[in-house]
């Protein structure tokens, strides 16, 4: 066993440094490129934002990781918006570095370049702002973000001494949404991007920072010469490199209007397959070139051009400005919630020329939290890049916090955020101290969990039934092992998540079960879900909720290449369902209604609970089961 404390000079600053309360990171053999931060908590209670349609107020997590593929998380740190259109961490900036901070023009803002002036750290407590889009920030509660009526801290109240502007569920902030993942520094991109470069039309020399990346791609030890053959099945590395090569030799960005020009037959049909396995909407522009050349136009305004140069990364930088654009955009950026972390964190401030800067696609004042506190279960490609807080006082501050005068006794639910039973638990235990906390203060719970670690916890769930409403679910999307290994690693096996169930009913205590997510065309055939509902009927569940796959952003574009790699026939299919969006059209949800309710009544598991969550994941539900529409995310 290796202990780190808070040592930062490890790849991806894998202890938390400045965070109050941390005791220790701790690195262990049993769990493989794991991190444990473990912290003395304040608070273990969050409420959910009012207006929600969960049917529960409050939630707990012992653990804290980032399950949401938010982009800043997949590196590390929130990006910033550079004054040439690249990407920093806000915790690596500089005095001195140029990056984007906007500027009032008449009825809009507009982005300028403006010069970092002050950079420092502090500690304060954290919140958590999800946006419509998926997107979230986790900042300070005095943080200001620019909304469409002003600038607005995170907390605030309407009366007394802690009034001012603050953010509240549905304002809208401005700017062009998050910015994408940048491609990996790959064999695969480097193959693409030459091969972008050597099918450019030859004219014009290529500009230095392109022929300076050409020239330690062929000068390394990866020993790539020119020319390159063409990949039979291009990987989503390669696509990106390719986008970035053409883009640097012969591509424009001019006018907000974005080309791609003197593309041949073959690079024009990978072109535009690149830009659509992305996302993309592209026109190929009729015009009169030399030697039958074409011109791809990239179209959706500047969210598309940015997410287009983010996703890419050709070297010219000159040609990635975004000077003097108005800061106008259809990205969906509504709040919809707004969350205290229960933690304090090192946060960062800097001070510009124009007092804001672009934060992960929003106009933005001073603190955002690094992102090393947060532990993500899959990034936008196949990494396992774990870090987790762990509440190591969670079940004390909880019993604290629950034994108030002022505590309602209100449903609290733990497993709709990070699971409980993840494989941390197994280390800490720290379940069996929260479950006798919410007991003996006689407060109704529930868990969501994949882990089949809760059966350690029975008898003691067993007791706490007698005294309080308890609720349990388990979500199982498939028997299929081989799918269920490629979609959801390192979790317990179909069969094992059908054992719990099993025990748990054999304990006399309620389990529904979550069939998701249904994968159109690989899961939610008849013949798939009859075998999956009998097995869970066979099991005891108490009740089902069939949910079809929501591709949230960040999960989307690892599930787009994995189906892409692994089904490439089904690709137009998803296509259909999904367009652009995070939700199945609504007529694949009705008919996929229409071939569950059968089934769900041939096998008895028709009883549902509140708010259509099966019967036995809620404390005391009752209801009918349908297929839902809010749909629970892919892993």
């Amino acid at each position: 066993m290796r202990w780190d404390g808070q040592r930062a000079d490890r790849i991806g600053q894998q202890a938390l440094p400045g965070l109050p309360g941390l005791v220790r990171s701790v690195r262990a053999p049993e769990f493989s490129g794991v991190v444990f931060h473990e912290v003395l908590a304040k608070s273990v209670l969050n409420r959910v934002p009012g207006g929600s349609p969960l049917p529960f107020e409050w939630t707990v997590n012992p653990y804290r990781g980032c399950s949401h593929a938010c982009s800043y998380c997949l590196h590390g740190d929130t990006p910033v918006l550079m004054a040439d259109g690249t990407t920093r961490p806000l915790a690596d900036l500089r005095v001195g570095d140029r990056i984007y901070g906007t500027e009032r023009r008449g009825s809009y803002r507009h982005y300028v370049p403006t010069v970092v002036q002050a950079h420092w750290s502090t500690v304060k407590p954290a919140h958590r702002v999800t946006l419509a889009d998926g997107t979230q920030l986790i900042a300070s509660g005095d943080h200001r973000f620019l909304t469409e009526r002003g600038w607005k801290h995170v907390t605030g109240a309407i009366s007394g001494p802690d009034r001012r502007p603050h953010l509240t569920v549905g304002n809208k902030l401005m700017g062009t949404g998050s910015f994408a993942p940048a491609p990996k520094d790959t064999l695969d991109y480097r193959r693409g991007y030459l091969t972008g470069v050597a099918r450019g039309d030859g004219g014009p020399p290529r500009p230095a920072q392109a022929a300076a990346r050409v020239a330690e791609y062929l000068t390394n030890d990866s020993g790539l010469t020119l020319p390159l053959d063409w990949p039979r099945t291009p990987t989503d590395e390669w696509r990106k490199g390719l986008l970035a090569g053409v883009f640097d030799v012969d591509g424009t960005f001019a006018h907000r209007i974005l080309r791609l020009p003197n593309l041949g037959e073959t690079t024009l049909t990978a072109v535009l397959s690149a830009l659509e396995h992305f996302g993309f909407h592209a026109a190929v522009e009729e015009r009169r070139l030399p030697n039958a050349r074409r011109c791809v136009r990239v179209d959706g305004g500047l969210p598309e051009h940015l997410r287009f140069f983010h996703t890419a990364d050709p070297a010219v930088t000159a040609k990635r400005t975004i000077d003097n654009a108005a800061i106008k955009s259809p990205a969906r950026l509504d709040v919809v919630a707004i969350e205290p972390l229960g933690l304090d964190l090192p946060l960062y401030d800097i001070t510009t020329g124009t007092s804001d800067f672009i934060a992960n696609g929003v106009v933005s004042h001073n603190c955002f939290a690094r992102g090393s506190h947060t532990r993500l279960d899959m990034d936008a490609g196949q990494d396992f890049d774990t870090q987790v807080v762990v509440k190591l006082n969670a079940a004390q501050v909880l019993n604290r916090q629950l034994h108030s005068p002022t505590w309602p006794r209100a449903h609290v639910a733990m497993g709709t955020n990070t699971d409980p039973y993840q494989r941390a638990e197994g280390r800490y235990g720290l379940m069996p101290g929260i479950i006798r906390a919410l007991r003996e203060s006689g407060t109704p719970f529930s868990i969501l969990t994949k882990g089949t670690l809760l059966s350690r916890d029975l008898p003691v769930l067993a007791a706490a039934a007698k005294d309080v409403p308890v609720g349990l679910g388990v979500s199982l999307a498939l028997l299929d092992e081989d799918l269920q290994r490629s979609l959801e690693p390192g979790t317990p096996s179909p069969r094992a998540r059908l054992e719990l169930v099993k025990r748990i009913t054999d304990a006399g205590l309620p389990c529904g079960v979550f069939v998701a997510p249904v994968l159109p065309g690989l899961t939610d055939s008849v013949e798939q879900l009859d075998a999956l509902l009998r097995e869970i009927a066979q099991a005891g569940a108490t009740g089902v909720t069939v949910l079809p796959l929501h591709l949230r952003p960040g999960a989307r574009e690892w599930f787009a290449g994995w189906l892409a790699r692994e089904h490439p026939l089904l690709v137009p299919l998803y296509r259909r369902i999904y367009g652009r969006g995070s939700t199945a059209a609504s007529g694949y949800r009705a008919a996929l209604a229409a071939r569950v309710g059968p089934l769900v009544r041939r096998h008895r598991l028709e009883r549902g609970g509140a708010d259509r969550w099966p019967e036995g994941s809620m404390p005391g539900a009752a209801g009918t089961v349908e297929v839902r529409e809010d749909q629970l995310t892919l892993l």
